[in-house]
Formats: structure tokens, sequence, C-alpha cells
């Protein structure tokens, strides 16, 4: 949950990280951008601001904006019916670097900083390194996570229909709708 201010505070951080990256973005998309805390109140640990610019019945297009070090966390998207397998996602780094975990062997000293208190809800291992220009691609139904480097990252997402509401955590704490009070 976070506070009207707090959400202020957070897309504006958002919205620096765009410019860093060239992203020009309208007042009105400016205004849109979500903070996603996933309910945990440690926005800069665990957050991300997201940015969408098409979220159609075929489409969505986003640009996700991450803090130092700041992690989405551990989730996939599963099926939503029989002609919906789950949605699949391309993530293309466009400034910082990020690192994306999935499925598959780990490798040694991974460059992950993951709060103690959360380490148990962080299950793939297996990194990918991105750094502008890179990027990668997930099936539907994939687990996977992925934390900002040092000096923070911008991602594009580009994707199948997302339906938010229906990604599975592997932290059931987690609310993936934030809370604005």
């Amino acid at each position: 949950m976070l506070t009207k201010s707090e959400a202020k505070k957070w897309r504006q951080a958002a919205c620096e990280l765009f410019k860093k990256a060239g992203i020009v973005i309208t007042k009105k998309e400016a205004n849109s951008i979500e903070t996603a805390d996933f309910g945990l109140g440690i926005y800069e640990k665990i957050g991300l601001g997201v940015l969408v610019y098409v979220n159609t019945s075929r489409c969505c297009a986003k640009e996700l904006a991450l803090l130092p070090w700041q992690i989405c966390p551990e989730h996939r998207h599963p099926p939503i019916d029989k002609l919906n397998p789950g949605k699949e996602e391309t993530f293309r780094c466009r400034w910082g670097e990020a690192y994306l975990y999935v499925p598959g062997a780990r490798l040694k000293g991974p460059h992950a900083k993951v709060p103690p208190e959360k380490r148990k809800y962080f299950t793939v291992w297996h990194e990918i390194v991105l750094k502008p220009g890179y990027q990668y691609t997930l099936k539907p139904n994939t687990l996977h996570w992925f934390q900002a480097g040092p000096a923070g990252a911008v991602i594009s997402e580009f994707s199948t229909t997302s339906v938010d509401e229906k990604d599975i955590f592997t932290d059931e704490e987690i609310h993936r709708i934030t809370k604005i009070v």
C-alpha cells in the first residue's frame, strides 16, 4: 500500500529513468505510471514503475522502470482460458543493466541482491544479463523474476495480452494491483 504522495514520488523517479533512457513520454503517460509495490510496503527493494502504452486482446507494450537493485518478484503468467495459454513476453533492456532469472542451471555468483527475509520466495536462479540492446523472450507460464543493476534499469516489455491480476507469485503475500491511500 502506498500513499498518494509516495506514488507521486515514485512516478517522478520512473520519469527520470525514462528520460535517462531517452524515452519520451507525454504528460498523460507520466501521470498514468503505475507504482507497483506488490503490497509489501518496501517499494525501493521490491517494486517497479509500469507505463502501459497498449494492452489489447492481442498485444501489449510497456516500459518498466527499476531503481538501483529494485526487484520485480518471482512470478509466472498462467493460462487464462482455452484460447489464452498465458502471456508470452519479451524484455528488451533500454538503459542500465538488469538481471533476469529463469529456470535452468544456476550460475556461480549471480548478481542478485535479495532481501534475506524474502530469499525463500526466489526459486529460479539461471541468470540472464540484460544490457542495453539485449533482449530475452519468455514462454507463457514460465517462472521468472528480475532485478536492476547498480544504476537502475529501463526495460521495454512486448507481449501478448497482459492480465496482471491473474499473475501467480511465489510469495503468496503479494498483491499485484497496488492500493493507493
